[in-house]
């Protein structure tokens, strides 16, 4: 009876470290399976030479996965492992040593939208901001580029507006703040994709070093114009709720974002270095207790979260004023107007004097 008690235990014994095995193997093969797409894009993105190495190189590199995967889970418990997962182990150690040497460059053949880099001086109150944007835009493709050095008396600061223009759905959208002074200028900051020539966004792209970042500062006849008159994009404008003691540190983190691009340029990422996460950061120097939150991935709603936060105009619900934000007709009948920043913002609550909860 001992020794059939002693058997029956050894087998269970035997039973849970085969188990453990395949728990492990599997979980093993779910790394390798995720590392071996992640190297197939990155050689996809990035790998030099031509088209037909590059597809080489990514057929190899998936055959190589694919086979680490097999044997991991096809091995019985106790067997050894043939030497696929060492090997694809290998080569993922040479393509992250790869992936690691590339690096952004400010000096490339850059679309013309982006081809300047703003370049920001200031000196107590006033402000000196080379190469602003303010192209006379057509078509997407034929625009008068126009690169302007604007001065600004940070004195007459006296506002900020959220831009959000929706280009791909209700979920995502392009962030842009818009800062007002009380001579009647206005400069838009926005952090972008820097394009190079005849490249084209890519959302996928920008997980995997395909575009540097660049700080944008605009004209709104220029960088909010584009959106709604050109490519027809749906744009909303909001009143920020910021003091007016803090509108310069705010102002301020911006032209020192634009410096650090100067200095040493950065990649443009999709998830984790783009427009929104720009704005929670300088944010986040006026209140620092702000919360991580799903809405900040999910640009199309950052208002919403902002709203919540108690960073908009208050007196209003939020539907209220996403729906008097909403600028689309009065830009389009603006146009080029001269008074195009007055009368997109005419019913705009926070903007426009004359409206009240």
């Amino acid at each position: 009876m001992v020794q059939l008690q002693s058997h029956a235990g050894d087998a269970l014994a035997g039973h849970h470290i085969a188990w453990y095995v395949y728990v492990l193997r599997t979980f093993l093969a779910l790394i390798v399976l995720g590392a071996c797409a992640w190297g197939a894009m990155a050689l996809a993105y990035q790998c030099p030479g031509p088209a037909l190495v590059r597809y080489a190189l990514i057929a190899v590199w998936v055959a190589l996965g694919v086979a680490a995967i097999v044997a991991l889970l096809r091995v019985r418990a106790g067997a050894p492992l043939r030497g696929w997962p060492l090997a694809f182990l290998i080569v993922a150690i040479l393509v992250i040593a790869w992936w690691q040497t590339l690096r952004p460059s400010n000096e490339r053949d850059w679309a013309p939208d982006v081809a300047q880099l703003l370049d920001p001086h200031w000196n107590g109150s006033q402000v000196t901001l080379g190469n602003v944007r303010n192209f006379e835009w057509r078509t997407e493709t034929d625009f008068t580029p126009r690169w302007e050095t604007r001065h600004y008396d940070l004195d007459k600061l006296v506002s900020a507006d959220l831009a959000l223009s929706y280009w791909m759905g209700p979920a995502i959208a392009h962030t842009l703040v818009s800062f007002g002074f009380s001579d009647g200028q206005r400069v838009v900051f926005s952090i972008e994709i820097r394009k190079k020539r005849g490249q084209a966004f890519s959302a996928v792209g920008g997980f995997f070093k395909d575009f540097e970042a660049t700080l944008v500062a605009a004209d709104e006849r220029d960088i909010l114009r584009v959106r709604s008159n050109v490519r027809g994009e749906d744009v909303h404008l909001y009143r920020l709720n910021i003091p007016a003691a803090e509108l310069r540190k705010v102002f301020i983190g911006y032209l020192e974002r634009a410096r650090d691009l100067q200095r040493t340029p950065e990649w443009y990422n999709t998830l984790t270095s783009n427009c929104t996460t720009i704005v929670f950061e300088l944010a986040r120097i006026i209140a620092p207790g702000l919360p991580l939150d799903y809405r900040l991935l999910l640009s199309g709603y950052f208002a919403e979260y902002a709203y919540d936060q108690g960073g908009l105009t208050p007196g209003f619900t939020y539907e209220q004023l996403q729906t008097r934000g909403d600028f689309v007709k009065r830009a389009l009948a603006a146009g080029d107007s001269p008074d195009f920043s007055t009368l997109i913002r005419q019913g705009v609550p926070g903007d426009d004097p004359k409206v009240t909860p």
